[in-house]
């Protein structure tokens, strides 16, 4: 059998080099002499045939060769630790999904969408990572992730092979604290001229479609916040600080959970929901289940 003539210990010493910028802040990292990560960076440098890092000042820096092996070594290093982790998770008998949760994804989407998966015979172990989008497709590009959940949908192109799945869409409602919804909830849409509220930055999938909804109602509401996580968005909207858009499938969650009371419908309004994977074809068992979940309709309505 080939093997490929490298030695991982030598290069997941150059991965550390090269992340803290130096020999000797990786020799404390590690717990080793500086001879003895100088001497086996030399070791590797030799076995590939050129030179992986440069000084530049008082740090060391890869080459270009150095980081072009830089993005190989952290999908192998990656892909050992999930090794150990699905090993580890092996001997519970449950299987392992993590998955990459939007920060503009309303978290209450999230649980319902993830709580189809604890119904399994299967049991699974979820692993949950919250970040903005374009980091999770990332993350999912060099496997970190099994699937991303969001409010967007993303177009493959040649760079990122990532597909996207529409789970189910929902019309959107207006909330508020008791005696601000009751004080705008006369003559709505109209009474939301110089209401406070709070909005989704102008980068999130629904911020433009809000925008176009006022223009087509020729309401100028005070816009009081913008927020790009959804969970901080609604905090403030139970504080009675503004009045704040939530899908209306999480309608009874809202009331309970919020103490919040319905404003207004606003049906034109739509939010889509997407599972993001790197392959057209979902092949992870709990993926399938999320999937097949959304597909008879289990999240449309509120529970």
């Amino acid at each position: 059998m080939k093997t490929t003539g490298l030695n991982f210990r030598h290069l997941h010493f150059f991965w550390v080099v090269a992340a803290e910028g130096g020999v000797t802040r990786a020799a404390e990292r590690l717990g080793l002499s500086v001879q003895t990560i100088s001497t086996q960076l030399a070791l590797l440098e030799q076995s590939v045939g050129t030179s992986l890092l440069q000084p530049q000042g008082r740090r060391l820096v890869p080459t270009e060769a150095g980081r072009l092996a830089l993005s190989y070594c952290d999908q192998i290093f990656l892909l050992g630790d999930q090794l150990q982790d699905v090993l580890r998770d092996s001997d519970s008998g449950k299987m392992r999904l993590s998955v990459g949760i939007s920060d503009s994804l309303p978290k209450l989407i999230a649980f319902r969408l993830l709580e189809a998966t604890q119904h399994m015979e299967a049991g699974v172990k979820l692993v949950c990572v919250e970040d903005d989008f374009e980091s999770l497709l990332a993350d999912l590009a060099l496997n970190k992730l099994d699937v991303v959940l969001t409010d967007r949908s993303v177009r493959a192109t040649a760079s990122l092979r990532v597909f996207s799945h529409l789970l189910f869409e929902s019309g959107m409602q207006l909330y508020g604290a008791p005696k601000l919804a009751r004080k705008y909830k006369k003559n709505f849409p109209a009474s939301l001229h110089g209401a406070p509220l709070l909005l989704p930055t102008r980068n999130n999938a629904l911020r433009g479609r809000i925008d176009a909804w006022f223009v087509q109602h020729d309401v100028r509401p005070d816009v009081v916040g913008e927020f790009e996580d959804n969970a901080m968005l609604n905090t403030f909207g139970r504080s009675g600080m503004g009045l704040f858009f939530a899908p209306a499938t999480l309608a009874h969650d809202i009331k309970t959970q919020f103490g919040a009371e319905l404003t207004g419908d606003a049906p034109e309004l739509r939010e889509q929901f997407y599972a993001i994977s790197n392959e057209r074809k979902i092949r992870h068992p709990a993926v399938e289940t999320i999937l097949a979940a959304a597909q008879s309709g289990a999240f449309t309505l509120p529970v």
